[in-house]
């Protein structure tokens, strides 16, 4: 089977074709016809002698998956259920801000983690994405964008999946992402996000590098936390803590903490004050980002009205509690991260 290049960091690939007996530098150029002239076929890279674009051919391929449903919403919003070689289907979405073209994209086929509001859910995990699919999917949104003048801009990986649990190609992508010989997005316009497993929060603090760390916190307790996110249980806020802090004492780097509104559940004025605390109390360095809930027709939450997230943001913020309300995009389309997947794929109406 051949091996995708789009699955390679530059050291890594490097280190692939000296094993060829070619010059590290070949390498460079590889990456420069890929990621800087957007070319895939091997007998186009005239820079590179006839011998070796043999050799690339019979072991190598630079591959992107397809688009197998689209949908368009009125707000900019594009969300794609995108098909691997092995038909395993993932979703990814792009999101226009004033400032860049977001995409969101998901880590795993299906999910293992279990969050009682979430669509991901829905369909559990078959396997990790590896490196070139997950490229991939940035890959096919700039192939959408290209036409109109623009790329992709921002990354965040928290579409369907937990990217700690398929650590090593997540840090690889990040890296062939913001490497300034490939996708060159600054660190800061990358961010991984996590439900909180605290050896990988640990882990990736002492990577050295300055990507954003977002933490799925959904609740200012471990009562209201376990009951909605399996992984507290075995995660709970006497581990989570001290990783969150020694993962702030690594990096440098300031967490968000995301906090998805549900209805009667964790929007009370009550649970704001304990959010208050556990920031102050636990000095963590953190912002707080309040996100309007898509519903989900599988799952009993609702979405908090609009005057109860504006007062509970205004409440945060009179304590000092830096917090944004998201943006809602694609409410017009399958919004939810997990919702087209688990329709298409599992049969949902």
């Amino acid at each position: 089977m051949a091996k995708n290049l789009l699955g390679y960091t530059l050291a890594k690939l490097t280190e692939e074709f000296v094993g060829l007996g070619q010059s590290k530098f070949r390498a460079k150029q590889v990456f420069g016809w890929i990621y800087g002239k957007k070319i895939f076929d091997f007998d186009a890279m005239t820079d590179i002698s006839k011998e070796f674009r043999e050799v690339l051919k019979r072991g190598y391929c630079i591959a992107l998956p397809k688009i197998h449903t689209r949908q368009d919403s009125s707000d900019g919003t594009t969300k794609l259920l995108v098909e691997m070689e092995d038909g395993a289907k993932v979703e990814t979405v792009l999101m226009p801000y004033n400032y860049g073209d977001a995409i969101c994209i998901s880590s795993q086929v299906g999910c293992n983690m279990g969050c009682a509001f979430c669509a991901s859910g829905l369909l559990k995990k078959e396997r990790n994405l590896e490196v070139y699919e997950l490229m991939g999917q940035v890959l096919l949104m700039n192939e959408l964008l290209a036409p109109l003048g623009r790329h992709v801009t921002h990354i965040d990986v928290m579409g369907t999946g937990e990217p700690f649990d398929n650590y090593d190609n997540v840090i690889d992508f990040i890296k062939i992402a913001n490497d300034p010989f490939a996708l060159a997005i600054g660190a800061r316009h990358i961010t991984v996000s996590t439900c909180g497993l605290c050896p990988g929060i640990i882990k990736y603090g002492k990577e050295g590098i300055q990507i954003n760390l977002a933490l799925s916190l959904h609740a200012p307790n471990d009562k209201l936390r376990q009951e909605i996110m399996p992984v507290a249980k075995a995660y709970p806020f006497d581990k989570l803590i001290p990783a969150l802090q020694e993962y702030s004492r690594d990096s440098g780097r300031r967490l968000t903490f995301e906090y998805i509104m549900l209805r009667d559940f964790n929007d009370t004025p009550e649970c704001a004050d304990e959010l208050i605390h556990f920031i102050r109390d636990n000095e963590l360095f953190a912002y707080v980002n309040l996100i309007p809930y898509n519903e989900v027709k599988e799952k009993p939450y609702r979405r908090s009205e609009k005057s109860r997230v504006r007062a509970f943001a205004d409440r945060l913020l009179k304590a000092g509690v830096n917090c944004t309300v998201r943006k809602e995009f694609g409410g017009d389309i399958d919004a939810a991260c997990g919702q087209l997947r688990s329709k298409q794929v599992g049969g949902r109406k």
